[in-house]
This record gives C-alpha cells, structure tokens and sequence, in this order.
C-alpha cells in the first residue's frame, strides 16, 4: 500500500471512531469537568508484550486536540512488562478524556497482533521464510491491524482486494479450471492495463503442475498441504516462482513448514484470533508524574 492510501486510510479510521464514541459530545466530561482545566494522564502496561500503537495515538490525541502533548517513553516494537509507563499525555482534560476509548482499544488490539506476530517471528529466526498476515481482518481497521503485524515483525500480503489478484480455489473453479482462470486474469490484466501480480492456489501436487505450465504467476500458495506433499511442491517449482503456505499453520508447527523451503507462512491468526492485550488510561495526581 503507498504512504498516501495509508494516510487516508488512518484518517478516516480516526474520523469515523471519533464520530462513533464522541458524536454530538461526551457529555460525562461536559458535565462534570470545566471547559478550563488542564489534566495529565498516562498510558499503564498491565499485561507483557509487544506494545503498538503509540505513534496512532499521537495521531488521535492531535485530531481530538492540537493542543495535547505527548511524552513517550516507550516506543512502537518495544516488548513491555506489567507496570511500565508508555507515554504521558498532558492538555485540556476534557480532550485527553474524548480520545481514551479510541486510543485504548486501537492499542490493546494492535498490541495483541504485534505480540502474536513477534511470536512467529522469533520461530522463523534464522529460516528464510517470512511470516505473513492476510484479509481477515476487523472491518474498517484493517489498516491497524495490518500495521501493527509489521511492527511485531512480520510483512504483510496484499492490503484488499485491489492491489493484488489472488486465484484461490472457487476462482478456479468458477472459471472452469486453473489455466483458463490465469489466462483470463492475464488478458484482463492487459486490457485493463494493470500491473498486479498474480498469486494462484494449489491444492494438490497435480494442480502444481498445472499452474507450472503457465506464464506469470508471482507465486504459488501452498494450501492445506502436509510437510512431505510441501517439500515435494517446493522443488517442483524449483524457483521459478515465490511459495507461501497456509492453512491452519500455528506457532508449533511453523518452523517445520519453513524448514520445508517455503518463501512465505501465511496465518489469519495473527489478526483473527488475538487477545487484546490489558493497557489502561489513567489519570496522574499532581506530583506524580
């Protein structure tokens, strides 16, 4: 994804929560804090990990408030530990309050996946094979989520739908087989004038072979396959392309699907089955900061 579409990406993730929890006005604050008063609050680790989300923040507290300050003390990719202190943030205390949720549930999300990634990122250490994410992601942050599996050390495959074709197997399937479908998604390609790469699904030796026999294919997924039918479609290709794995992959058995030869290990899991890891907002007393 370029710098520009992440940016839009971020602020219309930040302009629609805002909009969601805010509204026409958090009126708690309203209520009860004058419109004057100046508050300090920071961010408290209460569960270990990979912290992210801390430049997010920076991002959200700004649109809430230019005014607000922000003090790190811990940066994105850092691992903490309970008790630790992330950043201070100082300013109109009815702002610091507006910002809270949003900030809270992006970075205990985000740290959860940047966690779980720098997990399989420190199995693979030393193999040649990089751990991926995927689509399946929560809708409307996926730029988030996808953001903080870099930030745990992993790499992310295509962002959506229209930055990279991905064949999978009801493509083939609707289009009558694996060579019809790559040769239509090619003179597609051409009349449309698009540069996309083209990942194809395998799921079997035979259809291996298959997609071998054509031209253009960026890299080949390696669906469901055990480690023997994965070493055998590793050295079929031979190179003549990019291999991923997927398919039920987990932290016990990724080092075995690397020591395969695959490129790529690609898991839904990083950002489908995490949980979020415990932060709090909490207000700091005069002289305690």
């Amino acid at each position: 994804m370029h710098v520009d579409q992440f940016e839009n990406e971020l602020s219309l993730i930040i302009a629609n929560a805002i909009r969601e929890d805010v509204g026409e006005g958090d009126h708690s604050s309203l209520a009860c804090i004058p419109e004057s008063a100046i508050g300090k609050a920071k961010l408290l680790v209460k569960e270990g990990g990979i912290i992210a989300g801390v430049d997010f923040a920076r991002r959200v507290f700004s649109y809430v408030d230019p005014g607000l300050t922000v003090e790190v003390l811990v940066s994105d990719g850092q691992a903490v530990a309970p008790g630790e202190v992330v950043f201070f943030v100082s300013g109109a205390s009815r702002s610091i309050l507006s910002a809270e949720r949003l900030v809270l549930n992006a970075m205990q999300r985000m740290s959860a996946i940047a966690t779980k990634t720098r997990r399989f990122a420190n199995v693979l250490e030393g193999t040649d094979t990089t751990i991926l994410d995927t689509r399946k992601t929560t809708p409307g942050i996926r730029a988030l989520e996808k953001w903080a599996v870099k930030i745990g050390g992993g790499e992310n495959h295509r962002f959506a739908l229209y930055d990279m074709i991905m064949l999978k197997d009801n493509h083939i399937d609707f289009a009558g087989g694996i060579t019809q479908a790559i040769q239509q998604t090619k003179d597609y390609l051409s009349a449309h004038k698009l540069d996309l790469k083209i990942i194809v699904e395998a799921r079997n030796l035979a259809e291996i072979r298959e997609i071998l026999k054509s031209e253009g294919v960026y890299r080949i997924l390696i669906d469901n396959f055990n480690y023997e039918d994965t070493r055998k479609a590793v050295a079929l290709i031979g190179g003549k392309c990019q291999t991923e794995s997927s398919g039920g992959i987990d932290l016990s058995t990724a080092a075995a699907y690397a020591a395969c030869g695959v490129d790529y290990i690609s898991s839904g899991a990083l950002t489908h089955s995490v949980h979020n890891m415990d932060l709090s907002l909490k207000a700091v007393n005069q002289g305690d900061g």
